[in-house]
């Protein structure tokens, strides 16, 4: 169904702008932003996906990938279609790059969205597949929703947003994962169709402006943005902008999309990049998308305690007393954790409201 938009403004010609991301997308009636999904319509912009959606799965949360919120328990997951990037090495392809309305087999509203969560166990909701922000409206009241019955938003987002509607979007989260493509603006100019320094603006809000749970998570690319040379410089900006307590994520790459001409990213790339996110001075780095227990398990960085351990979405050990501190050395670790970890382990279940 067709839905009111919150960010737009009629132009002096005529035209509808939409104003929920930077592209500022210029619109005659009828026609769609590069999302596809945003519309002109009757003087305004309206949002075609609303209570639509591709499909619901229950995740371990560490899928999304959040390590430092709720370990161990399983979240509702689901997307809509669009994007408003044109990133050529998209996982979610199918879905992101959608220009089929039939793929959205799933009609729900918010409250049924919430109490689906409350009643398969889930201790949140996750708004991913697709980026959450070309579908505010829907998910901001699904987000309300959801807290109405202590159920935690989470946003799995690349971050490109305008600053008023970042504002009211991220105000509605609970916890989010940034998707950082990459330390150069040359990298997002030529892949993803964006704009480096509004994602890096992003992330400095939700750092600094709110109290909303932050991981950061950057996927490899053999060649294209793996470099030690940019690694460096995306870690030192981490530390003077976020700080030390900003989990990263470096995930390995397959081809995909439009990329599919470029190997898989090698687990030495990955290692490598840990090394240096953790020399540059980063308490909490991890690497996904392989198998690797240590790369994927939490450690006191104070005095190297296995807090978490961690083999694929499988915990294992858990050393964390209840006021979220290392039980060896006391020296506390960022994030939302409850008195026992979750016991959701790996499943992945596919679930139809």
């Amino acid at each position: 169904m067709n839905h009111p938009g919150r960010y737009w403004q009629i132009l002096d010609d005529g035209r509808i702008q939409c104003d929920v991301c930077p592209r500022q997308c210029r619109l005659n009636k009828g026609q769609r932003g590069l999302c596809f999904v945003r519309m002109a319509e009757e003087e305004q912009i309206v949002l075609t996906t609303y209570g639509r959606s591709s499909g619901f799965c229950i995740d371990p949360i560490e899928k999304k990938p959040l390590n430092h919120f709720l370990p161990g328990t399983p979240i509702l997951s689901f997307g809509t279609a669009g994007c408003n990037l044109t990133c050529k090495f998209c996982q979610n392809w199918d879905i992101s790059k959608s220009r089929e309305f039939d793929r959205l087999t799933e009609t729900a509203t918010p409250k049924m969205i919430a109490l689906a969560a409350k009643n398969y166990g889930c201790r949140s909701v996750s708004f991913t597949y697709n980026d959450p922000v070309i579908f505010l409206e829907y998910a901001v009241d699904i987000a309300q929703a959801c807290r109405e019955i202590d159920i935690c938003p989470v946003a799995v987002t690349a971050g490109y947003v305008s600053a008023k509607a970042r504002r009211e979007f991220f105000q509605n989260m609970d916890a989010v994962n940034i998707d950082l493509k990459a330390f150069s603006n040359k990298f997002y100019e030529k892949i993803c169709g964006g704009k480096l320094e509004v994602v890096l603006e992003t992330l400095e809000y939700l750092k600094h402006e709110t109290d909303v749970w932050l991981e950061i998570t950057t996927l490899l690319i053999p060649g294209e943005n793996d470099s030690s040379q940019e690694l460096h410089k995306m870690c030192e900006w981490i530390m003077k902008h976020l700080g030390a307590e900003v989990p990263l994520h470096f995930t390995a790459f397959h081809p995909d999309w439009k990329m599919q001409n470029i190997s898989h990213t090698p687990h030495s790339t990955l290692n490598k990049a840990r090394q240096i996110a953790i020399a540059e001075g980063i308490h909490y780095v991890y690497v996904g998308n392989v198998h690797d227990k240590s790369g994927s398990s939490t450690y006191c960085y104070q005095c190297g305690e296995l807090l978490i351990g961690r083999d694929w979405y499988e915990l294992s050990d858990w050393n964390i007393d209840q006021a979220g501190c290392c039980i060896k050395c006391g020296t506390k670790c960022p994030g939302f954790f409850e008195q026992h970890p979750g016991e959701w382990g790996a499943k992945r279940l596919p679930v139809s409201l």
